[in-house]
């Protein structure tokens, strides 16, 4: 089985060429005739998932590692270190499947860019959370200070709705989690910079606090149940991450056993066991598309 694939940051250009080169391929083409789809995939072939580093990867290579071979599932893991190029990439038949979003980013994706990528099972979440190096309590966030948050629709408004809950920021009513910068009625003298969410982190020593996504705080050392200053409530939260296909490949048997592993008692207890509270396991209910 061929190791983990990493593409990194400084390999996304030239990865988003290949996928973009590979959209118009036909039936006789590598990239459209990679594996099968739907129900009459080739299951002797290796379920290919995109996947975040932390914890999508990890959580995965848990399942390779200890469960997959005695359900007869032979999976591939790619790394992928953007947001972007694991849909692109599962639209585009370069992989089956991805793991590493939220529903609210899927929609507002498959919006911008006419992709048909549909969730399959919720597995875990990671709560957003507020970070500083300079301040130790939320109170002691002042006029003056700036704040980093993510510069994506979804991640963006679910930063400034964190915000607003914990009274550093009122928002406009009805905004939800669609709030962006311009739907702030109180600053109460703040100033916002916003950065693409996977270098939020590295911008914390430039600036008072910043809104950073669970998986990225982790990648960074960062503990969200201890070192955030406010942090998501779990209860009731609409941004499970969940395993992802291209619309019509949900019943690929390959992707079926993938969704039950995900939600096992084995990969509950390694969610629980590894993040201790830092990211969640989801309810098992599988997501709705």
């Amino acid at each position: 089985m061929r190791k983990n694939i990493k593409i990194t940051a400084a390999a996304a250009s030239a990865a988003a060429l290949a996928l973009g080169l590979s959209a118009c391929g036909t039936d006789s083409d590598p990239a459209s005739s990679k594996s099968g789809t739907g129900a009459g995939a080739d299951t002797s072939k290796a379920l290919v998932v995109a996947a975040s580093p932390t914890p999508h990867a990890d959580i995965l290579n848990f399942v390779k590692k200890n469960l997959a071979e005695k359900e007869g599932l032979k999976l591939e893991v790619k790394e992928f270190t953007d947001y972007v190029l694991p849909n692109t990439a599962t639209q585009n038949g370069q992989v089956d499947a991805n793991f590493f979003q939220h529903k609210p980013y899927l929609d507002d994706f498959n919006k911008k860019n006419g992709t048909t990528i549909v969730p399959v099972v919720d597995v875990h979440l990671e709560p957003l959370g507020l970070y500083s190096k300079t301040v130790k309590d939320l109170k002691d966030i002042k006029s003056g200070q700036t704040i980093a948050v993510p510069n994506d629709t979804t991640n963006g408004g679910r930063a400034l709705q964190l915000l607003a809950e914990n009274g550093l920021i009122t928002l406009k009513d009805g905004v939800g989690t669609s709030a962006k910068l311009s739907d702030i009625t109180d600053k109460k003298g703040l100033e916002f910079k916003e950065l693409e969410a996977a270098t939020v982190p590295r911008a914390l020593n430039d600036v008072d606090a910043a809104v950073i996504n669970g998986n990225y705080a982790i990648e960074a050392k960062l503990s969200p149940a201890e070192d955030s200053l406010a942090l998501e409530k779990a209860e009731g939260n609409p941004y499970a991450n969940f395993l992802a296909v291209k619309a019509g490949n949900e019943k690929d048997p390959r992707v079926e056993k993938l969704a039950r592993l995900l939600n096992s008692d084995e990969v509950r207890k390694f969610i629980e066991d590894t993040y201790q509270g830092s990211i969640v396991p989801a309810s098992g209910a599988p997501a709705k598309s």
